[in-house]
Protein backbone atom coordinates (compact mmCIF):
# COMPACT_ATOMS: atom_id res chain seq x y z
CA UNK A 1 0.00 0.00 0.00
CA UNK A 2 1.23 3.44 -0.88
CA UNK A 3 0.63 6.40 1.36
CA UNK A 4 1.36 10.10 1.54
CA UNK A 5 1.39 12.26 4.69
CA UNK A 6 1.17 16.03 4.45
CA UNK A 7 0.71 18.87 6.89
CA UNK A 8 -2.29 21.14 6.36
CA UNK A 9 -3.94 24.08 8.03
CA UNK A 10 -7.71 24.19 8.30
CA UNK A 11 -9.56 27.35 7.53
CA UNK A 12 -11.52 27.04 10.79
CA UNK A 13 -8.34 26.51 12.88
CA UNK A 14 -5.45 28.13 10.97
CA UNK A 15 -3.10 28.16 14.01
CA UNK A 16 -3.31 24.42 14.62
CA UNK A 17 -1.41 22.06 12.38
CA UNK A 18 -3.25 18.97 11.18
CA UNK A 19 -1.79 15.95 9.46
CA UNK A 20 -3.51 14.34 6.53
CA UNK A 21 -2.67 10.81 5.37
CA UNK A 22 -3.89 9.39 2.04
CA UNK A 23 -3.22 5.69 1.27
CA UNK A 24 -4.27 3.57 -1.71
CA UNK A 25 -3.76 0.04 -3.00
CA UNK A 26 -3.33 0.26 -6.76
CA UNK A 27 -4.09 3.72 -8.03
CA UNK A 28 -5.73 6.77 -6.58
CA UNK A 29 -8.52 6.38 -9.10
CA UNK A 30 -9.51 2.98 -7.72
CA UNK A 31 -10.22 4.47 -4.25
CA UNK A 32 -8.23 5.60 -1.23
CA UNK A 33 -8.36 5.90 2.57
CA UNK A 34 -8.07 9.33 4.18
CA UNK A 35 -6.98 9.92 7.80
CA UNK A 36 -6.95 13.29 9.60
CA UNK A 37 -5.45 14.01 13.02
CA UNK A 38 -4.59 17.04 15.14
CA UNK A 39 -2.29 15.08 17.51
CA UNK A 40 -5.05 14.40 20.01
CA UNK A 41 -7.91 13.02 18.00
CA UNK A 42 -8.13 11.21 14.68
CA UNK A 43 -10.73 10.80 11.99
CA UNK A 44 -10.71 8.40 9.08
CA UNK A 45 -12.84 7.55 6.06
CA UNK A 46 -12.81 5.49 2.86
CA UNK A 47 -13.50 6.96 -0.57
CA UNK A 48 -14.58 4.39 -3.15
CA UNK A 49 -14.17 4.52 -6.87
CA UNK A 50 -17.88 5.16 -7.36
CA UNK A 51 -17.76 8.17 -5.07
CA UNK A 52 -14.87 9.56 -7.08
CA UNK A 53 -16.87 9.10 -10.27
CA UNK A 54 -19.88 10.77 -8.68
CA UNK A 55 -17.80 13.76 -7.58
CA UNK A 56 -16.39 14.06 -11.11
CA UNK A 57 -19.89 14.06 -12.56
CA UNK A 58 -21.03 16.69 -10.07
CA UNK A 59 -18.08 18.82 -11.06
CA UNK A 60 -18.84 18.22 -14.76
CA UNK A 61 -15.22 17.09 -15.26
CA UNK A 62 -13.66 14.06 -16.81
CA UNK A 63 -12.70 11.39 -14.30
CA UNK A 64 -9.04 11.40 -15.23
CA UNK A 65 -8.79 15.16 -14.92
CA UNK A 66 -10.62 15.08 -11.59
CA UNK A 67 -8.25 12.40 -10.25
CA UNK A 68 -5.31 14.60 -11.27
CA UNK A 69 -6.82 17.47 -9.27
CA UNK A 70 -7.26 15.15 -6.26
CA UNK A 71 -3.61 14.07 -6.53
CA UNK A 72 -2.44 17.67 -6.61
CA UNK A 73 -4.57 18.66 -3.63
CA UNK A 74 -4.19 15.62 -1.34
CA UNK A 75 -0.95 13.92 -2.38
CA UNK A 76 1.45 16.06 -4.39
CA UNK A 77 0.85 19.38 -2.73
CA UNK A 78 1.60 21.05 -6.10
CA UNK A 79 1.26 24.77 -6.53
CA UNK A 80 1.21 27.57 -3.93
CA UNK A 81 -0.17 26.89 -0.47
CA UNK A 82 -3.16 29.16 -0.99
CA UNK A 83 -4.36 27.39 -4.13
CA UNK A 84 -6.08 24.62 -2.16
CA UNK A 85 -7.89 25.29 1.13
CA UNK A 86 -9.11 22.64 3.60
CA UNK A 87 -11.84 22.74 6.15
CA UNK A 88 -13.25 20.24 8.65
CA UNK A 89 -16.23 20.27 10.95
CA UNK A 90 -15.59 18.21 14.09
CA UNK A 91 -19.27 18.10 15.01
CA UNK A 92 -20.45 16.63 11.72
CA UNK A 93 -17.09 15.05 10.77
CA UNK A 94 -17.43 16.61 7.37
CA UNK A 95 -14.20 17.21 5.48
CA UNK A 96 -14.04 19.24 2.24
CA UNK A 97 -11.48 21.16 0.25
CA UNK A 98 -11.64 23.90 -2.38
CA UNK A 99 -9.54 25.27 -5.20
CA UNK A 100 -8.97 29.00 -5.55
CA UNK A 101 -8.70 30.55 -9.00
CA UNK A 102 -7.97 34.26 -8.69
CA UNK A 103 -11.15 35.69 -7.24
CA UNK A 104 -13.22 32.54 -7.71
CA UNK A 105 -13.14 29.35 -5.61
CA UNK A 106 -15.07 26.13 -6.05
CA UNK A 107 -15.40 22.99 -3.96
CA UNK A 108 -13.26 20.25 -5.37
CA UNK A 109 -14.32 17.40 -3.07
CA UNK A 110 -15.97 16.51 0.22
CA UNK A 111 -15.94 13.35 2.37
CA UNK A 112 -17.64 12.13 5.51
CA UNK A 113 -15.16 10.89 8.12
CA UNK A 114 -15.57 8.86 11.30
CA UNK A 115 -13.86 9.52 14.57
CA UNK A 116 -11.30 6.91 15.62
CA UNK A 117 -11.85 5.47 19.08
CA UNK A 118 -8.14 4.83 19.68
CA UNK A 119 -6.37 7.83 18.14
CA UNK A 120 -3.09 6.95 19.87
CA UNK A 121 -2.72 3.90 17.65
CA UNK A 122 -3.30 5.98 14.53
CA UNK A 123 -0.87 8.65 15.71
CA UNK A 124 1.74 6.02 16.59
CA UNK A 125 1.33 4.49 13.13
CA UNK A 126 1.81 7.87 11.51
CA UNK A 127 4.93 8.51 13.56
CA UNK A 128 6.37 5.09 12.70
CA UNK A 129 5.68 5.65 9.04
CA UNK A 130 7.38 9.05 9.17
CA UNK A 131 10.43 7.57 10.90
CA UNK A 132 10.61 4.71 8.41
CA UNK A 133 10.35 7.18 5.57
CA UNK A 134 13.12 9.30 7.08
CA UNK A 135 15.36 6.24 7.49
CA UNK A 136 14.64 5.14 3.95
CA UNK A 137 15.41 8.59 2.61
CA UNK A 138 18.64 8.71 4.60
CA UNK A 139 19.66 5.32 3.18
CA UNK A 140 18.87 6.57 -0.30
CA UNK A 141 20.86 9.71 0.35
CA UNK A 142 23.82 7.69 1.61
CA UNK A 143 23.66 5.44 -1.42
CA UNK A 144 23.45 8.44 -3.71
CA UNK A 145 26.38 10.03 -1.89
CA UNK A 146 28.51 6.92 -2.38
CA UNK A 147 27.43 6.77 -6.01
CA UNK A 148 28.38 10.40 -6.45
CA UNK A 149 31.79 9.76 -4.92
CA UNK A 150 32.31 6.77 -7.19
CA UNK A 151 31.29 8.81 -10.21
CA UNK A 152 33.64 11.58 -9.09
CA UNK A 153 36.54 9.12 -8.84
CA UNK A 154 35.67 7.71 -12.24
CA UNK A 155 35.47 11.20 -13.64
CA UNK A 156 38.89 12.09 -12.21
CA UNK A 157 40.30 8.85 -13.62
CA UNK A 158 38.79 9.56 -17.01
CA UNK A 159 40.07 13.13 -16.87
CA UNK A 160 43.59 11.91 -16.08
CA UNK A 161 43.46 9.43 -18.95
CA UNK A 162 42.12 12.10 -21.21
CA UNK A 163 44.97 14.46 -20.30
CA UNK A 164 47.49 11.68 -20.98
CA UNK A 165 45.88 11.00 -24.33
CA UNK A 166 45.97 14.70 -25.18
CA UNK A 167 49.66 14.94 -24.23
CA UNK A 168 50.46 11.81 -26.24
CA UNK A 169 48.51 13.19 -29.19
CA UNK A 170 50.38 16.50 -29.03
CA UNK A 171 53.74 14.71 -28.79
CA UNK A 172 52.83 12.52 -31.75
CA UNK A 173 51.73 15.53 -33.78
CA UNK A 174 55.01 17.32 -32.95
CA UNK A 175 57.07 14.28 -33.97
CA UNK A 176 55.11 13.84 -37.18
CA UNK A 177 55.46 17.54 -37.98
CA UNK A 178 59.25 17.37 -37.50
CA UNK A 179 59.47 14.35 -39.77
CA UNK A 180 57.28 16.07 -42.30
CA UNK A 181 59.55 19.12 -42.25
CA UNK A 182 62.59 16.93 -42.84
CA UNK A 183 60.96 15.11 -45.74
CA UNK A 184 59.69 18.40 -47.16
CA UNK A 185 63.15 19.97 -47.00
CA UNK A 186 64.67 16.92 -48.70
CA UNK A 187 62.07 17.10 -51.44
CA UNK A 188 62.70 20.82 -51.87
CA UNK A 189 66.46 20.19 -52.12
CA UNK A 190 65.97 17.48 -54.72
CA UNK A 191 63.58 19.64 -56.71
CA UNK A 192 65.98 22.59 -56.53
CA UNK A 193 68.95 20.47 -57.66
CA UNK A 194 66.91 18.93 -60.46
CA UNK A 195 65.78 22.40 -61.54
CA UNK A 196 69.36 23.67 -61.55
CA UNK A 197 70.48 20.60 -63.50
CA UNK A 198 67.79 21.09 -66.10
CA UNK A 199 68.65 24.79 -66.30
CA UNK A 200 72.36 24.06 -66.82
CA UNK A 201 71.53 21.45 -69.45
CA UNK A 202 69.29 23.90 -71.28
CA UNK A 203 72.00 26.58 -71.11
CA UNK A 204 74.64 24.16 -72.43
CA UNK A 205 72.36 23.08 -75.25
CA UNK A 206 71.65 26.68 -76.11
CA UNK A 207 75.38 27.45 -76.07
CA UNK A 208 76.16 24.44 -78.28
CA UNK A 209 73.43 25.43 -80.71
CA UNK A 210 74.78 28.97 -80.80
CA UNK A 211 78.33 27.74 -81.41
CA UNK A 212 77.17 25.37 -84.13
CA UNK A 213 75.26 28.20 -85.78
CA UNK A 214 78.26 30.51 -85.64
CA UNK A 215 80.57 27.74 -86.96
CA UNK A 216 78.13 27.13 -89.80
CA UNK A 217 78.07 30.83 -90.60
CA UNK A 218 81.90 30.96 -90.61
CA UNK A 219 82.15 27.94 -92.90
CA UNK A 220 79.57 29.40 -95.25
CA UNK A 221 81.37 32.73 -95.28
CA UNK A 222 84.68 30.98 -95.99
CA UNK A 223 83.10 28.93 -98.77
CA UNK A 224 81.67 32.10 -100.26
CA UNK A 225 85.05 33.83 -100.05
CA UNK A 226 87.03 31.19 -102.02
CA UNK A 227 85.25 31.52 -105.35
CA UNK A 228 85.29 35.29 -104.96
CA UNK A 229 89.09 35.35 -104.80
CA UNK A 230 89.32 32.99 -107.77
CA UNK A 231 87.43 35.42 -109.94
CA UNK A 232 89.01 38.48 -111.51
CA UNK A 233 87.82 42.02 -111.59
CA UNK A 234 86.79 43.96 -114.62
CA UNK A 235 90.01 46.04 -114.54
CA UNK A 236 92.11 42.88 -114.49
CA UNK A 237 90.09 41.60 -117.42
CA UNK A 238 90.70 44.87 -119.23
CA UNK A 239 94.38 44.93 -118.37
CA UNK A 240 94.99 41.31 -119.33
CA UNK A 241 95.73 40.94 -123.04
CA UNK A 242 93.56 38.69 -125.08
CA UNK A 243 95.75 36.76 -127.52
CA UNK A 244 93.02 35.97 -129.93
CA UNK A 245 91.62 39.47 -129.74
CA UNK A 246 94.99 41.09 -130.19
CA UNK A 247 95.83 38.86 -133.10
CA UNK A 248 92.55 39.55 -134.82
CA UNK A 249 92.93 43.24 -134.06
CA UNK A 250 96.40 43.24 -135.54
CA UNK A 251 95.24 41.44 -138.65
CA UNK A 252 92.27 43.78 -139.05
CA UNK A 253 94.56 46.74 -138.45
CA UNK A 254 96.99 45.59 -141.08
CA UNK A 255 94.17 44.99 -143.44
CA UNK A 256 92.71 48.43 -142.82
CA UNK A 257 96.06 50.06 -143.26
CA UNK A 258 96.72 48.20 -146.45
CA UNK A 259 93.26 48.73 -147.87
CA UNK A 260 93.00 52.36 -146.78
CA UNK A 261 94.95 54.91 -148.57
CA UNK A 262 94.08 57.67 -146.14
CA UNK A 263 95.90 58.45 -142.89
CA UNK A 264 94.00 57.18 -139.88
CA UNK A 265 93.05 59.82 -137.32
CA UNK A 266 93.85 58.45 -133.87
CA UNK A 267 92.27 61.22 -131.86
CA UNK A 268 88.67 60.44 -132.70
CA UNK A 269 89.19 56.80 -131.73
CA UNK A 270 90.64 57.82 -128.37
CA UNK A 271 87.75 60.15 -127.70
CA UNK A 272 85.26 57.52 -128.66
CA UNK A 273 86.92 54.99 -126.35
CA UNK A 274 86.87 57.42 -123.45
CA UNK A 275 83.26 58.21 -124.14
CA UNK A 276 82.34 54.49 -124.11
CA UNK A 277 84.09 53.96 -120.75
CA UNK A 278 82.16 56.85 -119.21
CA UNK A 279 78.88 55.46 -120.51
CA UNK A 280 79.54 51.97 -119.16
CA UNK A 281 80.62 53.34 -115.77
CA UNK A 282 82.95 50.47 -115.00
CA UNK A 283 85.24 52.22 -112.54
CA UNK A 284 82.53 53.91 -110.36
CA UNK A 285 80.60 50.62 -109.99
CA UNK A 286 83.58 48.44 -109.13
CA UNK A 287 84.93 50.69 -106.40
CA UNK A 288 82.04 50.28 -103.91
CA UNK A 289 81.74 46.56 -104.69
CA UNK A 290 85.38 46.02 -103.93
CA UNK A 291 85.12 48.08 -100.75
CA UNK A 292 82.14 46.07 -99.52
CA UNK A 293 83.90 42.79 -100.22
CA UNK A 294 86.97 43.91 -98.30
CA UNK A 295 84.85 44.92 -95.28
CA UNK A 296 83.03 41.57 -95.35
CA UNK A 297 86.33 39.71 -95.55
CA UNK A 298 87.70 41.60 -92.52
CA UNK A 299 84.60 40.81 -90.45
CA UNK A 300 84.82 37.09 -91.28
CA UNK A 301 88.49 36.97 -90.39
CA UNK A 302 87.93 38.71 -87.04
CA UNK A 303 84.99 36.43 -86.21
CA UNK A 304 86.91 33.27 -87.11
CA UNK A 305 89.95 34.36 -85.12
CA UNK A 306 87.76 34.79 -82.03
CA UNK A 307 87.02 31.04 -82.10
Amino acid sequence: MERKISRIHLTSEPNIAHFLQVSWEKTLESGFVITLTDGHSAWTGTVSESEISQEADDMAMEKGKYVDELRKALVSGAGPADVYTFNFSKESCYFFFEKNLKDVSFRLGSFNLEKVENPAEVIRELICYCLDTIAENEAKNEHLQKENERLLRDWNDVQGRFEKCVNAKEALETDLYKRFILVLNEKKTKIRSLHNKLLNTAQEQEKDIKQEGETTICSEMTADRDPVYDESTDEENENQPDPSGSASAAVSKDDSIISSLDVIDIAPSRKRRQRMQKNLGTEPKMAPQEHQFQEKEKNVQVHCESY
